[in-house]
């Protein structure tokens, strides 16, 4: 009986795990860290020196909330999308770990959990950009993916506000130079979605999604739009050395990651049709944002 009670007990541990772990993934974890991290680098450089760690640690704590919300009703909103690319066939919801009232009620439980958080420990500022930013991702940038290309410029606004969230909380309210920091965020996520949806392009087709590189088979399109969006993210870049929020180190640094990032888009560009160029801008995009986020702290 002994034994039998310790099989039922770690199948269990085992059910116990695998949907934690189904929670977790969810949240989209990778996509969390990075708005946490940018909403870090929004705190940091908008706060006053000797950091007030704790204030920082509830706006990192209350955003990562709100992303995981996002991450968990964007899942929960596009299951039977998932479930035909190969891609996000295995998330949660559409390989059946968890079921869909399960992920409405954990997205919408942490939406409330991250927005109160924030206004309780930062201000109300901070929590109604997160608000937004979850609202925006869930209620514009998810329903229009299939409906229009435009989608992923939309889509590119929620994921520009973690900085606006950091310097909201820190400060209790919004500079031109906070809009630096977005617009340097949403000229960044161009290109590498851009780079993203061109080397998954048979994938979003096969889920209906209106991605400029399903309109475009030729990959031309994207390559010329990643372009742009990289040439004009060289100057806006370089604006807060001018702004007093960095010096010249960051501006040498952000210059010489800018155009090295231009360079990755034009190659792209060039050479349209493979899938290459496209992974080599999409790993470039990974290397360029943690590297000026960290010039911008030090430089």
């Amino acid at each position: 009986m002994s034994l039998a009670l310790g099989a039922e007990r770690a199948g269990a541990w085992t059910l116990a795990r695998h949907r934690l772990a189904g929670f977790l993934a969810l949240t989209k974890p990778r996509i969390t860290l990075l708005v946490v991290l940018t909403t870090l680098v929004g705190f940091l450089v908008a706060v006053p020196r000797p950091v007030p760690t704790l204030l920082l640690l509830h706006a990192l704590v209350g955003t990562a909330l709100a992303a995981g919300a996002a991450g968990a009703l964007n899942q929960w909103a596009e299951r039977r999308l998932d479930a035909e690319m190969r891609r996000t066939a295995r998330r949660p919801l559409p390989s059946g770990r968890l079921t869909p009232l399960e992920a409405a009620a954990f997205g919408l439980g942490l939406t409330v959990a991250g927005t109160a958080y924030l206004a309780l420990t930062t201000n109300a500022l901070a929590s109604a950009i997160a608000a937004l930013t979850v609202a925006s991702y869930l209620l514009l940038y998810t329903p229009l993916k299939r409906v229009t290309s435009l989608a992923t410029v939309v889509g590119a606004v929620p994921g520009a506000l973690p900085p606006l969230i950091g310097w909201a909380a820190a400060r209790g309210r919004l500079g031109p130079e906070a809009w630096v920091l977005f617009g340097i965020l949403f000229l960044w996520q161009m290109p590498h979605f851009l780079a993203l949806a061109h080397l998954y392009r048979a994938d979003y087709a096969r889920a209906g999604f209106r991605m400029l590189t399903v309109e475009d088979a030729t990959g031309r399109g994207a390559g010329r739009q990643a372009a742009l969006y990289a040439l004009a993210l060289v100057p806006v870049s370089l604006l807060p050395t001018p702004l007093g929020l960095a010096g010249p180190v960051y501006f040498v640094g952000a210059l010489a990651l800018g155009i090295a990032f231009l360079l990755g888009a034009a190659g792209m560009a060039v050479a349209p049709s493979g899938v290459a160029a496209a992974r080599r801008l999409f790993h470039a995009s990974l290397l360029y944002l943690p590297v000026l986020c960290v010039l911008l702290l030090v430089g």
